[in-house]
């Protein structure tokens, strides 16, 4: 696995490389685009739902009406705007497995988190309480500054974005999928360097760090499943 992230991040540099000529290197920027220390500011909106989703898989998994209702007022209370954005799909090198389906369409939404908690609920007054002051309220009082972006990634396939982030302001990222397959996450600067890397078992993914310069970074997203993930990516 290593081997093919070292793969994957090397075709990242290479594309920075060729995309921005000699202008990266002409800025007489050193080092990797990324401030010592981890995130280095106030985690936002894509965090906020970064943790909605991984509440949810938890309460979805245990059955536990609570948490899916915690999960799903949390993701409610963000905005997020649709954003269309450039990519390039590749095929991972060296992939035996096989497309078997194309499973659901898109990450389950706060209204479809809210369903599932009231059949775990069943005659729990109290949480069918909670769920219909959350319905009640809606989008009321949310919190913007998120963009998301839906993809549709099938198996054997890795998407790569181009993202502009500022310099000394807190970049965000997240990887949202419909858990029909694993998802692993690369996030490379300019000149090739790693800034975030997880190959977690989960299609729920999030990453932090502040640049030192305003510049674009490369998002590999890559599906080494059995079947089509259906995922947003998320940033601040």
């Amino acid at each position: 696995m290593m081997t093919k992230f070292k793969t994957l991040s090397a075709v990242l540099a290479t594309t920075a490389v060729v995309a921005l000529g000699s202008t990266a290197w002409a800025q007489d920027k050193e080092g990797a685009n990324a401030a010592d220390g981890a995130g280095g500011g106030e985690a936002g909106a894509v965090a906020q739902m970064a943790m909605a989703q991984d509440l949810y898989a938890y309460g979805s998994a245990n059955k536990d009406a609570l948490s899916i209702i915690t999960a799903a007022k949390i993701a409610m209370s963000v905005e997020a705007e649709d954003v269309e954005r450039e990519k390039e799909t590749k095929d991972i090198e060296g992939y035996e497995g096989a497309e078997e389906g194309e499973g659901v369409d898109a990450p389950t939404t706060p209204e479809e988190m809210l369903a599932e908690a009231e059949e775990l609920a069943g005659d729990d007054e109290a949480l069918k309480s909670m769920i219909a002051d959350i319905k009640a309220e809606g989008s009321r009082g949310r919190i913007g500054g998120a963009s998301r972006t839906l993809s549709r990634l099938p198996a054997g396939k890795t998407d790569v974005f181009k993202v502009p982030f500022y310099g000394g302001r807190l970049a965000e990222l997240a990887i949202v999928g419909d858990g029909d397959a694993n998802l692993d996450l690369v996030v490379t600067d300019e000149g090739g360097n790693v800034i975030c890397l997880d190959r977690s078992y989960s299609d729920k993914l999030y990453c932090s760090w502040t640049p030192k310069w305003d510049g674009y970074f490369f998002i590999g997203v890559r599906n080494q499943g059995r079947i089509r993930n259906s995922y947003y990516i998320l940033t601040n």
